[in-house]
């Protein structure tokens, strides 16, 4: 199957195929060709053509602008186009995208915050720039009422109130998790009036690349998947939720190294800045609702799901219990009379 995904790209990109990290919703391939090393991605997910071709033409204007920091370029096809769909009827499709020098990010000691920090800052007025020239697939964090169609409120709520067998041992985790999800909805209102623009919408550590040489320096932002138009703020408060991890010293030292670096790459107003505890909780409940549609549609066992009811709950937990720190941590860093720009 590989190969005959292979047999759509120039002769100079065929070569050995290697197995690379997969994620939840792609499995990647390194190819050694002759000429160019080149990343083989296949989406298992969803069979949207649409959300493919506007990812690639994100991917393809910001190839044009000049970064600090590189972003994955779609190679085409001989026919010129930049995907394929798979022979073995799956629906599927896959894509190829030149190879990028760098190293996965470990993530536990926050050494690459800052740089983090500054990468993101930068991809966010980059991507203001943007006009790729089609519709976004996906719909910003704020409408989630309106992304997950198997996860209505009722269906969430009875989930999350009268777990099913699987889920039962679950109960109290489940039970803040309804909690927090009523609460959101009542929150949603007004958070689209803040200022928007494209985001990537999923960055963390495993979605970045740093230097072999120099752990500290970030040198891509990969998996644009996710990207969309969507409140801006909604950049910083998906990565500060994934970086704070259990709230201890090292998660509070990488946040506010993130800061820094994001706050000297762009401003925000006082208004978003305030948004993005809100926002963070609007982030944990979007995964509670993507991994749960992913298990009532059968793509994921009840494990993957329990696991998230785990982690989430649990991160709920510290964001509230550090709130008071965010709001001291957040306006020192990122309001913009105190932006190092």
């Amino acid at each position: 199957m590989l190969k005959s995904i292979l047999n759509h790209y120039p002769l100079e990109y065929s070569g050995d195929i290697r197995q690379g990290a997969s994620g939840w919703n792609n499995t990647t391939y390194f190819i050694e060709g002759s000429l160019h090393r080149s990343v083989l991605r296949i989406y298992e997910t969803h069979r949207d053509i649409e959300k493919i071709r506007f990812e690639h033409a994100v991917l393809q204007a910001l190839n044009q602008l000049a970064m600090s920091f590189s972003v994955p370029l779609p190679i085409q096809t001989m026919t010129g186009e930049t995907m394929v769909q798979l022979e073995d009827g799956s629906g599927r499709y896959a894509c190829m995208f030149e190879y990028i020098e760098g190293m996965r990010s470990e993530g536990e000691s926050g050494r690459a915050a800052f740089s983090f920090g500054e990468a993101a800052g930068e991809l966010l007025s980059c991507l203001a720039e943007v006009e790729p020239g089609v519709q976004p697939a996906y719909r910003p964090y704020y409408e989630l009422p309106q992304s997950y169609p198997s996860c209505s409120r009722e269906i969430v709520l009875k989930f999350c109130g009268q777990p099913p067998e699987p889920f039962k041992d679950l109960q109290e985790s489940l039970s803040e998790l309804g909690q927090a999800y009523t609460g959101m909805l009542q929150q949603l209102n007004g958070l689209g009036k803040l200022p928007q623009q494209l985001i990537h919408g999923d960055l963390n550590y495993s979605n970045l690349l740093i230097d072999s040489h120099d752990p500290a320096q970030v040198t891509a932002l990969l998996d644009f998947e996710f990207c969309t138009k969507d409140v801006r703020a909604m950049e910083p408060a998906v990565i500060i939720s994934g970086l704070l991890g259990q709230g201890n010293d090292e998660g509070r030292e990488a946040v506010r190294l993130f800061c820094r670096g994001f706050g000297g790459r762009i401003r925000l107003t006082p208004e978003e800045v305030e948004a993005i505890p809100v926002l963070m909780r609007l982030r944990q409940i979007d995964v509670f609702l993507h991994f749960m549609s992913r298990f009532l549609n059968g793509i994921d066992g009840a494990e993957v799901l329990r696991k998230q009811v785990g982690y989430i709950s649990s991160e709920l937990r510290q964001l509230e219990r550090n709130e008071g720190w965010f709001a001291e941590a957040l306006m020192s860093d990122l309001h913009p009379k105190t932006s190092q720009l």
